[in-house]
């Protein structure tokens, strides 16, 4: 999809983060915006924000995690502006406490990250791919995932089980629209550490998913560190140039850093080697990614 002034992107999680940087990149570039959150203030204030600087947008209140909800949102979008040509399955969660053992996490922690971050794209891959393959028109999904799709290890498995099946999800819809000859492209971001909310994300969470002990902790060392960490790390808005680029392009897989390759490649290489693999510590690759950012 080259041309992007007068088309239409739907961003889901557009009310912070990348997201918002997300939304605010594609206004700037001509687009309609159709902006998809469940937090309705911070919505509303983005909106105001591209509205006033002239831009075309609308807020939709969605729950990603649910398919009624985001059927609604298709509704609203092709309601308001006739048309879906960027889709941006962006919205995400992380359970606090993420460094627990994998068995220590309780169940409505993986409903939660699997809803949102799984069921999230599901949802938005069923209520609008079909539209947009009977518009016959150019047009482009991108699945915001992580490198965290990527590598594996101990630390923050909901969320990161949940991204490698976003990765996968979004690779079988790659592969499904080349083999139908379709007019629309894939992205998947997997972004390193990047300088947004996320981590607070405990300030969604639903009342029913909210285990009977509260919410976990974070373990000591990275309270010590978060702060540092997130400081250094990339900004919203570059992982939203990154990301626009990657739809001019046509690109597949698009990373935001290559502190994370090392990672990567260790378990690719374990895997056809068939050897059992040397996992590092998500928070000591967060350490390299921002150390050699900073070091640049």
């Amino acid at each position: 999809m080259q041309e992007l002034a007068g088309r239409v992107a739907v961003i889901t999680g557009a009310a912070s983060g990348i997201g918002a940087a997300i939304a605010r990149r594609f206004a700037r570039a001509g687009m309609k915006i159709v902006a998809a959150d469940v937090d309705e203030a911070a919505l509303a204030a983005v909106c105001k924000e591209l509205v006033d600087a002239g831009h075309s947008a609308i807020g939709v209140r969605t729950d990603v995690a649910n398919a009624a909800a985001v059927e609604a949102l298709a509704e609203r979008a092709y309601a308001v502006f006739g048309a879906v040509h960027l889709l941006c399955n962006n919205a995400g969660v992380v359970p606090s406490g993420r460094y627990r053992a994998v068995w220590e996490f309780p169940l409505e922690d993986w409903h939660w990250s699997l809803d949102v971050n799984l069921y999230g794209v599901i949802h938005g891959l069923r209520s609008f791919i079909p539209r947009m393959l009977d518009a016959g028109e150019e047009g482009h999904v991108l699945t915001t995932a992580s490198v965290a799709g990527l590598i594996s290890g101990s630390g923050s498995a909901v969320y990161s089980a949940a991204k490698h099946a976003a990765v996968r999800v979004t690779e079988a819809l790659y592969a499904s629209l080349r083999e139908r000859n379709a007019p629309i492209g894939v992205s998947l971001l997997c972004p390193g550490l990047v300088n947004t909310r996320i981590y607070e994300s405990e300030r969604n969470r639903p009342d029913g998913l909210r285990p009977t002990d509260g919410a976990a902790p974070e373990t000591a060392e990275l309270q010590a560190v978060a702060a540092s960490l997130y400081a250094g790390a990339m900004s919203p808005e570059e992982v939203a140039e990154i990301a626009c680029q990657a739809v001019l392009d046509d690109r597949l897989y698009v990373l935001t850093t290559d502190s994370f390759d090392d990672a990567i490649r260790e378990r690719m290489e374990a895997i056809l080697e068939r050897r059992n693999p040397q996992f590092a510590t998500l928070l000591a690759l967060s350490r390299r990614d921002v150390g050699e950012r900073e070091s640049a």
